[in-house]
This record gives C-alpha cells, structure tokens and sequence, in this order.
C-alpha cells in the first residue's frame, strides 16, 4: 500500500470527529449554553479538511462519478492515452487554481484567520484545505501517469 493510500485511508477517520461535533452542537446550545459555535468552527475545518482529500479518495478508489464506467467494467486499468488526457485536463486546471488561490490562501495563513463570528482561531485552515484538494488532484494525475500499468487485451 502506497503512502497516498494510507493519507486517503487515515482521512477517512475525520468523518468521525465531523459527526461527533455536529451532533454536540445541540446539546451544548441547549444544556450547556456555551461553546456550539466553536463546535461548529471545529467541524468547518474538519469538513473543509475531510472533503479535501475525498476528492482524491473516490478517484483512487474508483467511486469517483468520473471512474464509473471503468468500475462496471471491472475496474482494469486506465489506458495509458486516458491517464495523459487526463493529466492534460488537470494539470492546468489545477495550476491555474493554485495561482490564482495563492494570495488568498497565503495572507490568511501569514495573518492566522480567525471566523468571523466566534473569533476563533483557524479558518485559515479551510483556505489551505483548497490548496491540498488541488495539490492531492495534481499529484493523483501525475502518479497516473507515472504508473506502468496497462490494461489486458
């Protein structure tokens, strides 16, 4: 198993957490009257953080809406003109994001974003979430293509 597998695979945990603090906002609204808006600050960042890597996590695994016609099929692999065609579709898509991202991403990191409401520190955290969904996408194509196999006749 490869270490891209494995950060999809420990990613896949987050959705846990996600639940537990979208279910204890109510509970600490109600009862305990404090700290359901930074449960929901919390899950932002989870949810921002889980969805991220979900992306990659369904092409890999071959649930993506895009690998559904190969999964009917018996999931052989992808042609290598396929996974080039697909590089060439990504690549610059995900580029040109990343670019275009990179003031907005870097100046809340470099000034620690808070949420609005709470003041909580880490919304930074959901700008960076979109620099490793593009990241994740750019290096998913490339390991495609980087891959040496080829689909039985």
């Amino acid at each position: 198993m490869n270490l891209m597998r494995v950060l999809l695979r420990l990613t896949g945990l987050l959705a846990l957490p996600l639940a537990l603090l979208l279910f204890a906002q109510w509970p600490l609204r109600e009862l305990i009257q404090a700290y359901s808006r930074q449960a929901n600050d919390v899950a932002q960042i989870v949810f921002a953080l889980y969805m991220a890597v979900a992306i990659t996590a369904a092409s890999v695994g071959h649930t993506h809406l895009a690998a559904l016609h190969s999964h009917r099929t018996g999931a052989l692999p992808m042609p290598r003109w396929k996974r080039w065609a697909l590089l060439l579709c990504v690549a610059p898509w995900s580029l040109f994001l990343l670019w275009a991202s990179a003031p907005i991403v870097s100046e809340s990191v470099r000034h620690w974003e808070r949420f609005s409401e709470t003041m909580t520190p880490g919304y930074f955290l959901i700008k960076l979430a979109l620099a490793l969904l593009l990241l994740l996408v750019l290096l998913e194509a490339v390991l495609q293509v980087l891959t040496r196999k080829e689909p039985r006749p």
